[in-house]
């Protein structure tokens, strides 16, 4: 017994030698006498008999694995490993601390999502759940890397709540003496894993620890992860995240811009001095943006409605000569950001109408519809018009059922705008069984298809010789409930007051005018040859839902309309009309009245009330004068 229980303190300790004779000490007459220990008996001399060592098999096998092994040695282990098996074999095989025990753990789960493995395959192995014995039996010495990293891998492998409880809670204890960067990657893992659903309990109090901490973040990298992984669920981080967005904006990478950019647009967060920050830096960096970056600033300025010239010009040179590589997609997805933008840059237009004519393969019916959407918003006809709207014929003629009713009105409404609709179009929006589900729709966006109908059958009845029906019911012709309470504008107040000036009686003009063609008119006046005014109110009026009078205009009579051009009417930075507006100016010129059009740049350029009435006054003489040179 004596020599079995010596040949396992040899294994379990690392002894040399089986027998530790310890020195004797003596004192003889007075003086210490020391014994030297005899000389170490070789531990192959020891005779063990055969029933001890069949005894102790199982306990000298245990302790082969499991006798300690220098840490970098199992650490080398864990990194080399390649497959979970390898992996689990090391936690089974070796003695192993809770931080590497962590680890494994760790590098389990990557493997798991590197690999497409299931992770049902490790939960149920007992080997993994020996692996998390240890680590909870001693979770205070793991290391706060390894400490976050298991929490996220634990979660990443969907182990069921009260088994991630323990790691968890030691998380918390530890959240004010993690590093910075901890805390960002494990709040960046909760947002993720919780996407969809309210923040979990321990994503709260990370981002109060983030709000609180704010102040040391010193990278870039750092703020464009909160700012579009994690900032969204706390606004008081966002205002901290925009702060320090602002210090580090000179440093950002093209690629930072972009997802600061992004970020800002899927909030609808519309930050004018980080906006102008990143616009500026972006522009100064003379380097070469990629496509995605490109398109993806433009989107994100469009969706916030942030114009900024500069960047527009640098994403169209740059695009301009990409367009033959760029996929129909992104040719779609550029279009309507610029058109959200209303800025047209007439050499990439062109290019992406060309694009479009020589790809229409490419094209699905709903990227064509787009397409044209984004030019009649900015009235932009290309050069190669014929080509283009051809081949938009010929690929939506069968295709019309196919649209969602919505697109499909929007789009008959973009051709009338760009004048190239045709009759099968017009009969299939105008016909009574399409209709009837916008004009009974009384929500603010049933009311603006209401308004396109009205434009539709304006362009059908005015612009549409061959057409001959069907058209809307003069009832469903009124604007009144369709534009709502609306403030008036400096403009429209100021023109409304000068009028009255100018004519002086108050029964000879008319305001705010709602036509049955769907527009809107600031005032009208009747002239008579002598271009006098006559009473309004006296004469019929077919473009009036309900006519106020009876007579006919005398001969030589002329209808004048005021319209105003504020300044979202135009695209930018130019003083071209979007599409919508140049279609109204089109309508009520061929419904027979005399334009005097008052354009916002115009108009604030007049200092005096006595300029504002020259110059309607001379404008009014204008009109009358091109007409009757007509």
């Amino acid at each position: 017994m004596a020599a079995k229980l010596m040949q396992r303190c040899v294994r379990l300790f690392g002894v040399s030698s089986p027998f530790y004779i310890h020195t004797n000490v003596m004192g003889v007459g007075g003086k210490m006498v020391i014994s030297r220990a005899p000389p170490q008996i070789p531990l192959a001399s020891l005779r063990v008999p055969a029933s001890t060592e069949i005894t102790d098999k199982r306990s000298v096998h245990v302790q082969e694995h499991k006798a300690p092994q220098n840490l970098k040695e199992i650490d080398v282990l864990i990194d080399s490993a390649s497959t979970p098996e390898d992996l689990l074999y090391v936690g089974e095989s070796h003695y192993l601390s809770a931080n590497q025990a962590a680890r494994i753990i760790t590098r389990l789960s990557r493997m798991v999502a590197e690999q497409k493995l299931g992770p049902s395959r490790i939960l149920d192995d007992a080997r993994f759940h020996d692996l998390l014995h240890r680590v909870h039996a001693q979770i205070s010495q793991v290391w706060n890397t390894s400490l976050v990293n298991l929490l996220k891998s634990l979660l990443l492998l969907g182990l069921e709540q009260k088994k991630v409880r323990s790691v968890e809670q030691e998380v918390r204890w530890r959240l004010k003496r993690l590093p910075f960067k901890l805390l960002v990657s494990l709040a960046e893992h909760l947002v993720v894993s919780t996407r969809g659903g309210e923040p979990v309990e321990l994503l709260n109090e990370l981002l109060k620890q983030l709000e609180l901490r704010w102040t040391e973040i010193d990278d870039t990298g750092t703020v464009v992860t909160l700012f579009s992984k994690v900032g969204a669920f706390s606004p008081t981080l966002m205002d901290r995240l925009e702060e320090k967005a602002l210090e580090l904006a000179e440093w950002f990478s093209p690629e930072d811009t972009r997802k600061i950019a992004m970020a800002l647009a899927f909030q609808n967060r519309r930050s004018i001095p980080l906006l102008r920050a990143i616009s500026y830096h972006l522009v100064q960096k003379h380097v070469s943006l990629s496509t995605n970056t490109l398109l993806d600033v433009v989107f994100a300025f469009g969706k916030l409605n942030f114009h900024q010239t500069q960047v527009f010009q640098k994403v169209a040179a740059e695009l301009h000569p990409r367009t033959a590589e760029m996929a129909y997609w992104d040719v779609v997805r550029c279009l309507k950001s610029f058109a959200f933008l209303k800025w047209l840059n007439l050499p990439l237009f062109e290019a992406f109408a060309q694009y479009t004519v020589d790809n229409a393969s490419t094209f699905d019916a709903i990227a064509l519809s787009n397409v044209v959407l984004a030019f009649a918003r900015l009235n932009f006809q290309p050069s190669c018009a014929e080509a283009f709207f051809g081949m938009i014929h010929e690929r939506l003629a069968d295709r019309l059922d196919s649209l969602d009713p919505y697109l499909l009105e929007d789009l008959v409404w973009s051709l009338c705008v760009l004048q190239q609709v045709k009759a099968p179009y017009l009969r299939k929006v105008l016909a009574p069984e399409f209709r009837t589900h916008f004009l009974g729709n009384q929500s603010p966006k049933g009311h603006n298809y209401r308004l396109k109908l009205i434009h539709i059958n304006s362009s059908a009845r005015l612009e549409c010789a061959g057409y001959d029906g069907p058209f809307l019911p003069q009832e469903a012709l009124g604007l009144q409930e369709l534009q709502g309470d609306r403030k008036p504008t400096p403009l429209q107040s100021s023109l409304r007051e000068t009028l009255k000036t100018v004519v002086g009686e108050e029964d000879k003009v008319r305001f705010e005018v709602d036509t049955v063609f769907g527009w809107q008119l600031d005032a009208e006046m009747v002239l008579n040859g002598d271009n006098q005014a006559l009473p309004v109110a006296d004469f019929d009026t077919p473009h009036l839902l309900q006519s106020t009078g009876s007579t006919p205009l005398p001969p030589g009579a002329r209808r004048l309309a005021f319209l105003r051009w504020e300044f979202p009417n135009f695209s930018n930075r130019s003083k071209d009309l979007l599409g919508r507006f140049a279609m109204a100016r089109r309508h009520l010129q061929v419904a027979g009245f005399l334009l005097v059009e008052v354009s916002y740049y115009e108009w604030f350029d007049l200092k005096s009330e006595w300029q504002k009435a020259a110059f309607l006054r001379d404008r009014m003489n204008k009109a009358v004068a091109e007409d009757m040179a007509k």
